[in-house]
């Protein structure tokens, strides 16, 4: 089955449902361990002002950054409350080729990418949040394999353009042992990451197999994989 805007949006429901049932069954100063020093009270800020400043640029779609939402007072799960019904009213109303800006130089200025961001967002938040609480559940295995492609593609040159640039040249080979997919990550220096879907035998300086539910929560290191071959190279292809 494809990806949809449609289907990115029943992600993001399922997985903001999950996410909010999990903040309602433990106090906002419980530890997050797999966001050294955040409690759940940073990651329903997090999510709130996530879903708060998406919302904004689906309903002016605005084509220049906007700049990011304060930091609310007042109640944080209120807060997210009222700004995760928001966005899924702007995500309603909001196709996917409508043009506006994106954060990544390797994405389309068109309101998909948002879409799939969303859907993203929050089930990593609601992993975060299970996997404190020790009642996690597994990560649907295309999702996952979406994630990662999101991750590598759209994120990790994201990450490049925003932050230092890449100052190593060489190649990475990540792949899932529970399916088909692999992608190849080419990095040199001042240039962002060029991922793509990697051929059978592919040379790379490094390499990083598991399932592809390992693969995404190690890319956005909540989680730790050992790979083989060139260190810097898979440190680089982490998102944080």
């Amino acid at each position: 089955m494809s990806w949809t805007v449609q289907r990115w949006d029943s992600v993001f429901t399922q997985q903001a449902g999950r996410f909010r049932a999990a903040v309602a069954s433990t106090g906002l100063d419980t530890a997050v361990p797999t966001s050294p020093g955040w409690t759940f009270r940073d990651l329903v800020l997090r999510a709130g002002r996530f879903a708060h400043q998406v919302t904004r640029y689906l309903t002016t779609a605005s084509r220049v950054m906007l700049r990011p939402v304060p930091i609310p007072d007042g109640d944080p799960v209120s807060y997210l409350d009222e700004h995760v019904a928001g966005l899924a009213d702007a995500l309603a109303d909001t196709p996917a080729n409508r043009p506006l800006w994106t954060f990544s130089p390797a994405a389309p200025d068109l309101a998909w990418v948002w879409h799939r961001r969303v859907a993203h967002e929050f089930n990593l938040r609601r992993w975060e949040a299970q996997a404190a609480l020790n009642t996690l559940e597994p990560t649907d295995r295309a999702l996952a394999v979406d994630g990662i492609d999101e991750t590598l593609r759209t994120l990790l040159p994201a990450k490049y353009a925003a932050e230092n640039p890449v100052a190593i040249t060489g190649t990475a080979v990540l792949s899932s042992d529970d399916g088909p997919e692999s992608w190849q990550v080419t990095f040199h220096p001042g240039e962002v990451p060029y991922a793509r879907i990697a051929a059978p035998g592919e040379h790379a300086d490094a390499w990083l197999t598991s399932s592809a539910a390992n693969l995404l929560y190690h890319l956005r290191d909540r989680t730790s994989l050992a790979g083989t071959g060139n260190h810097d190279i898979l440190r680089a292809v982490i998102v944080e």
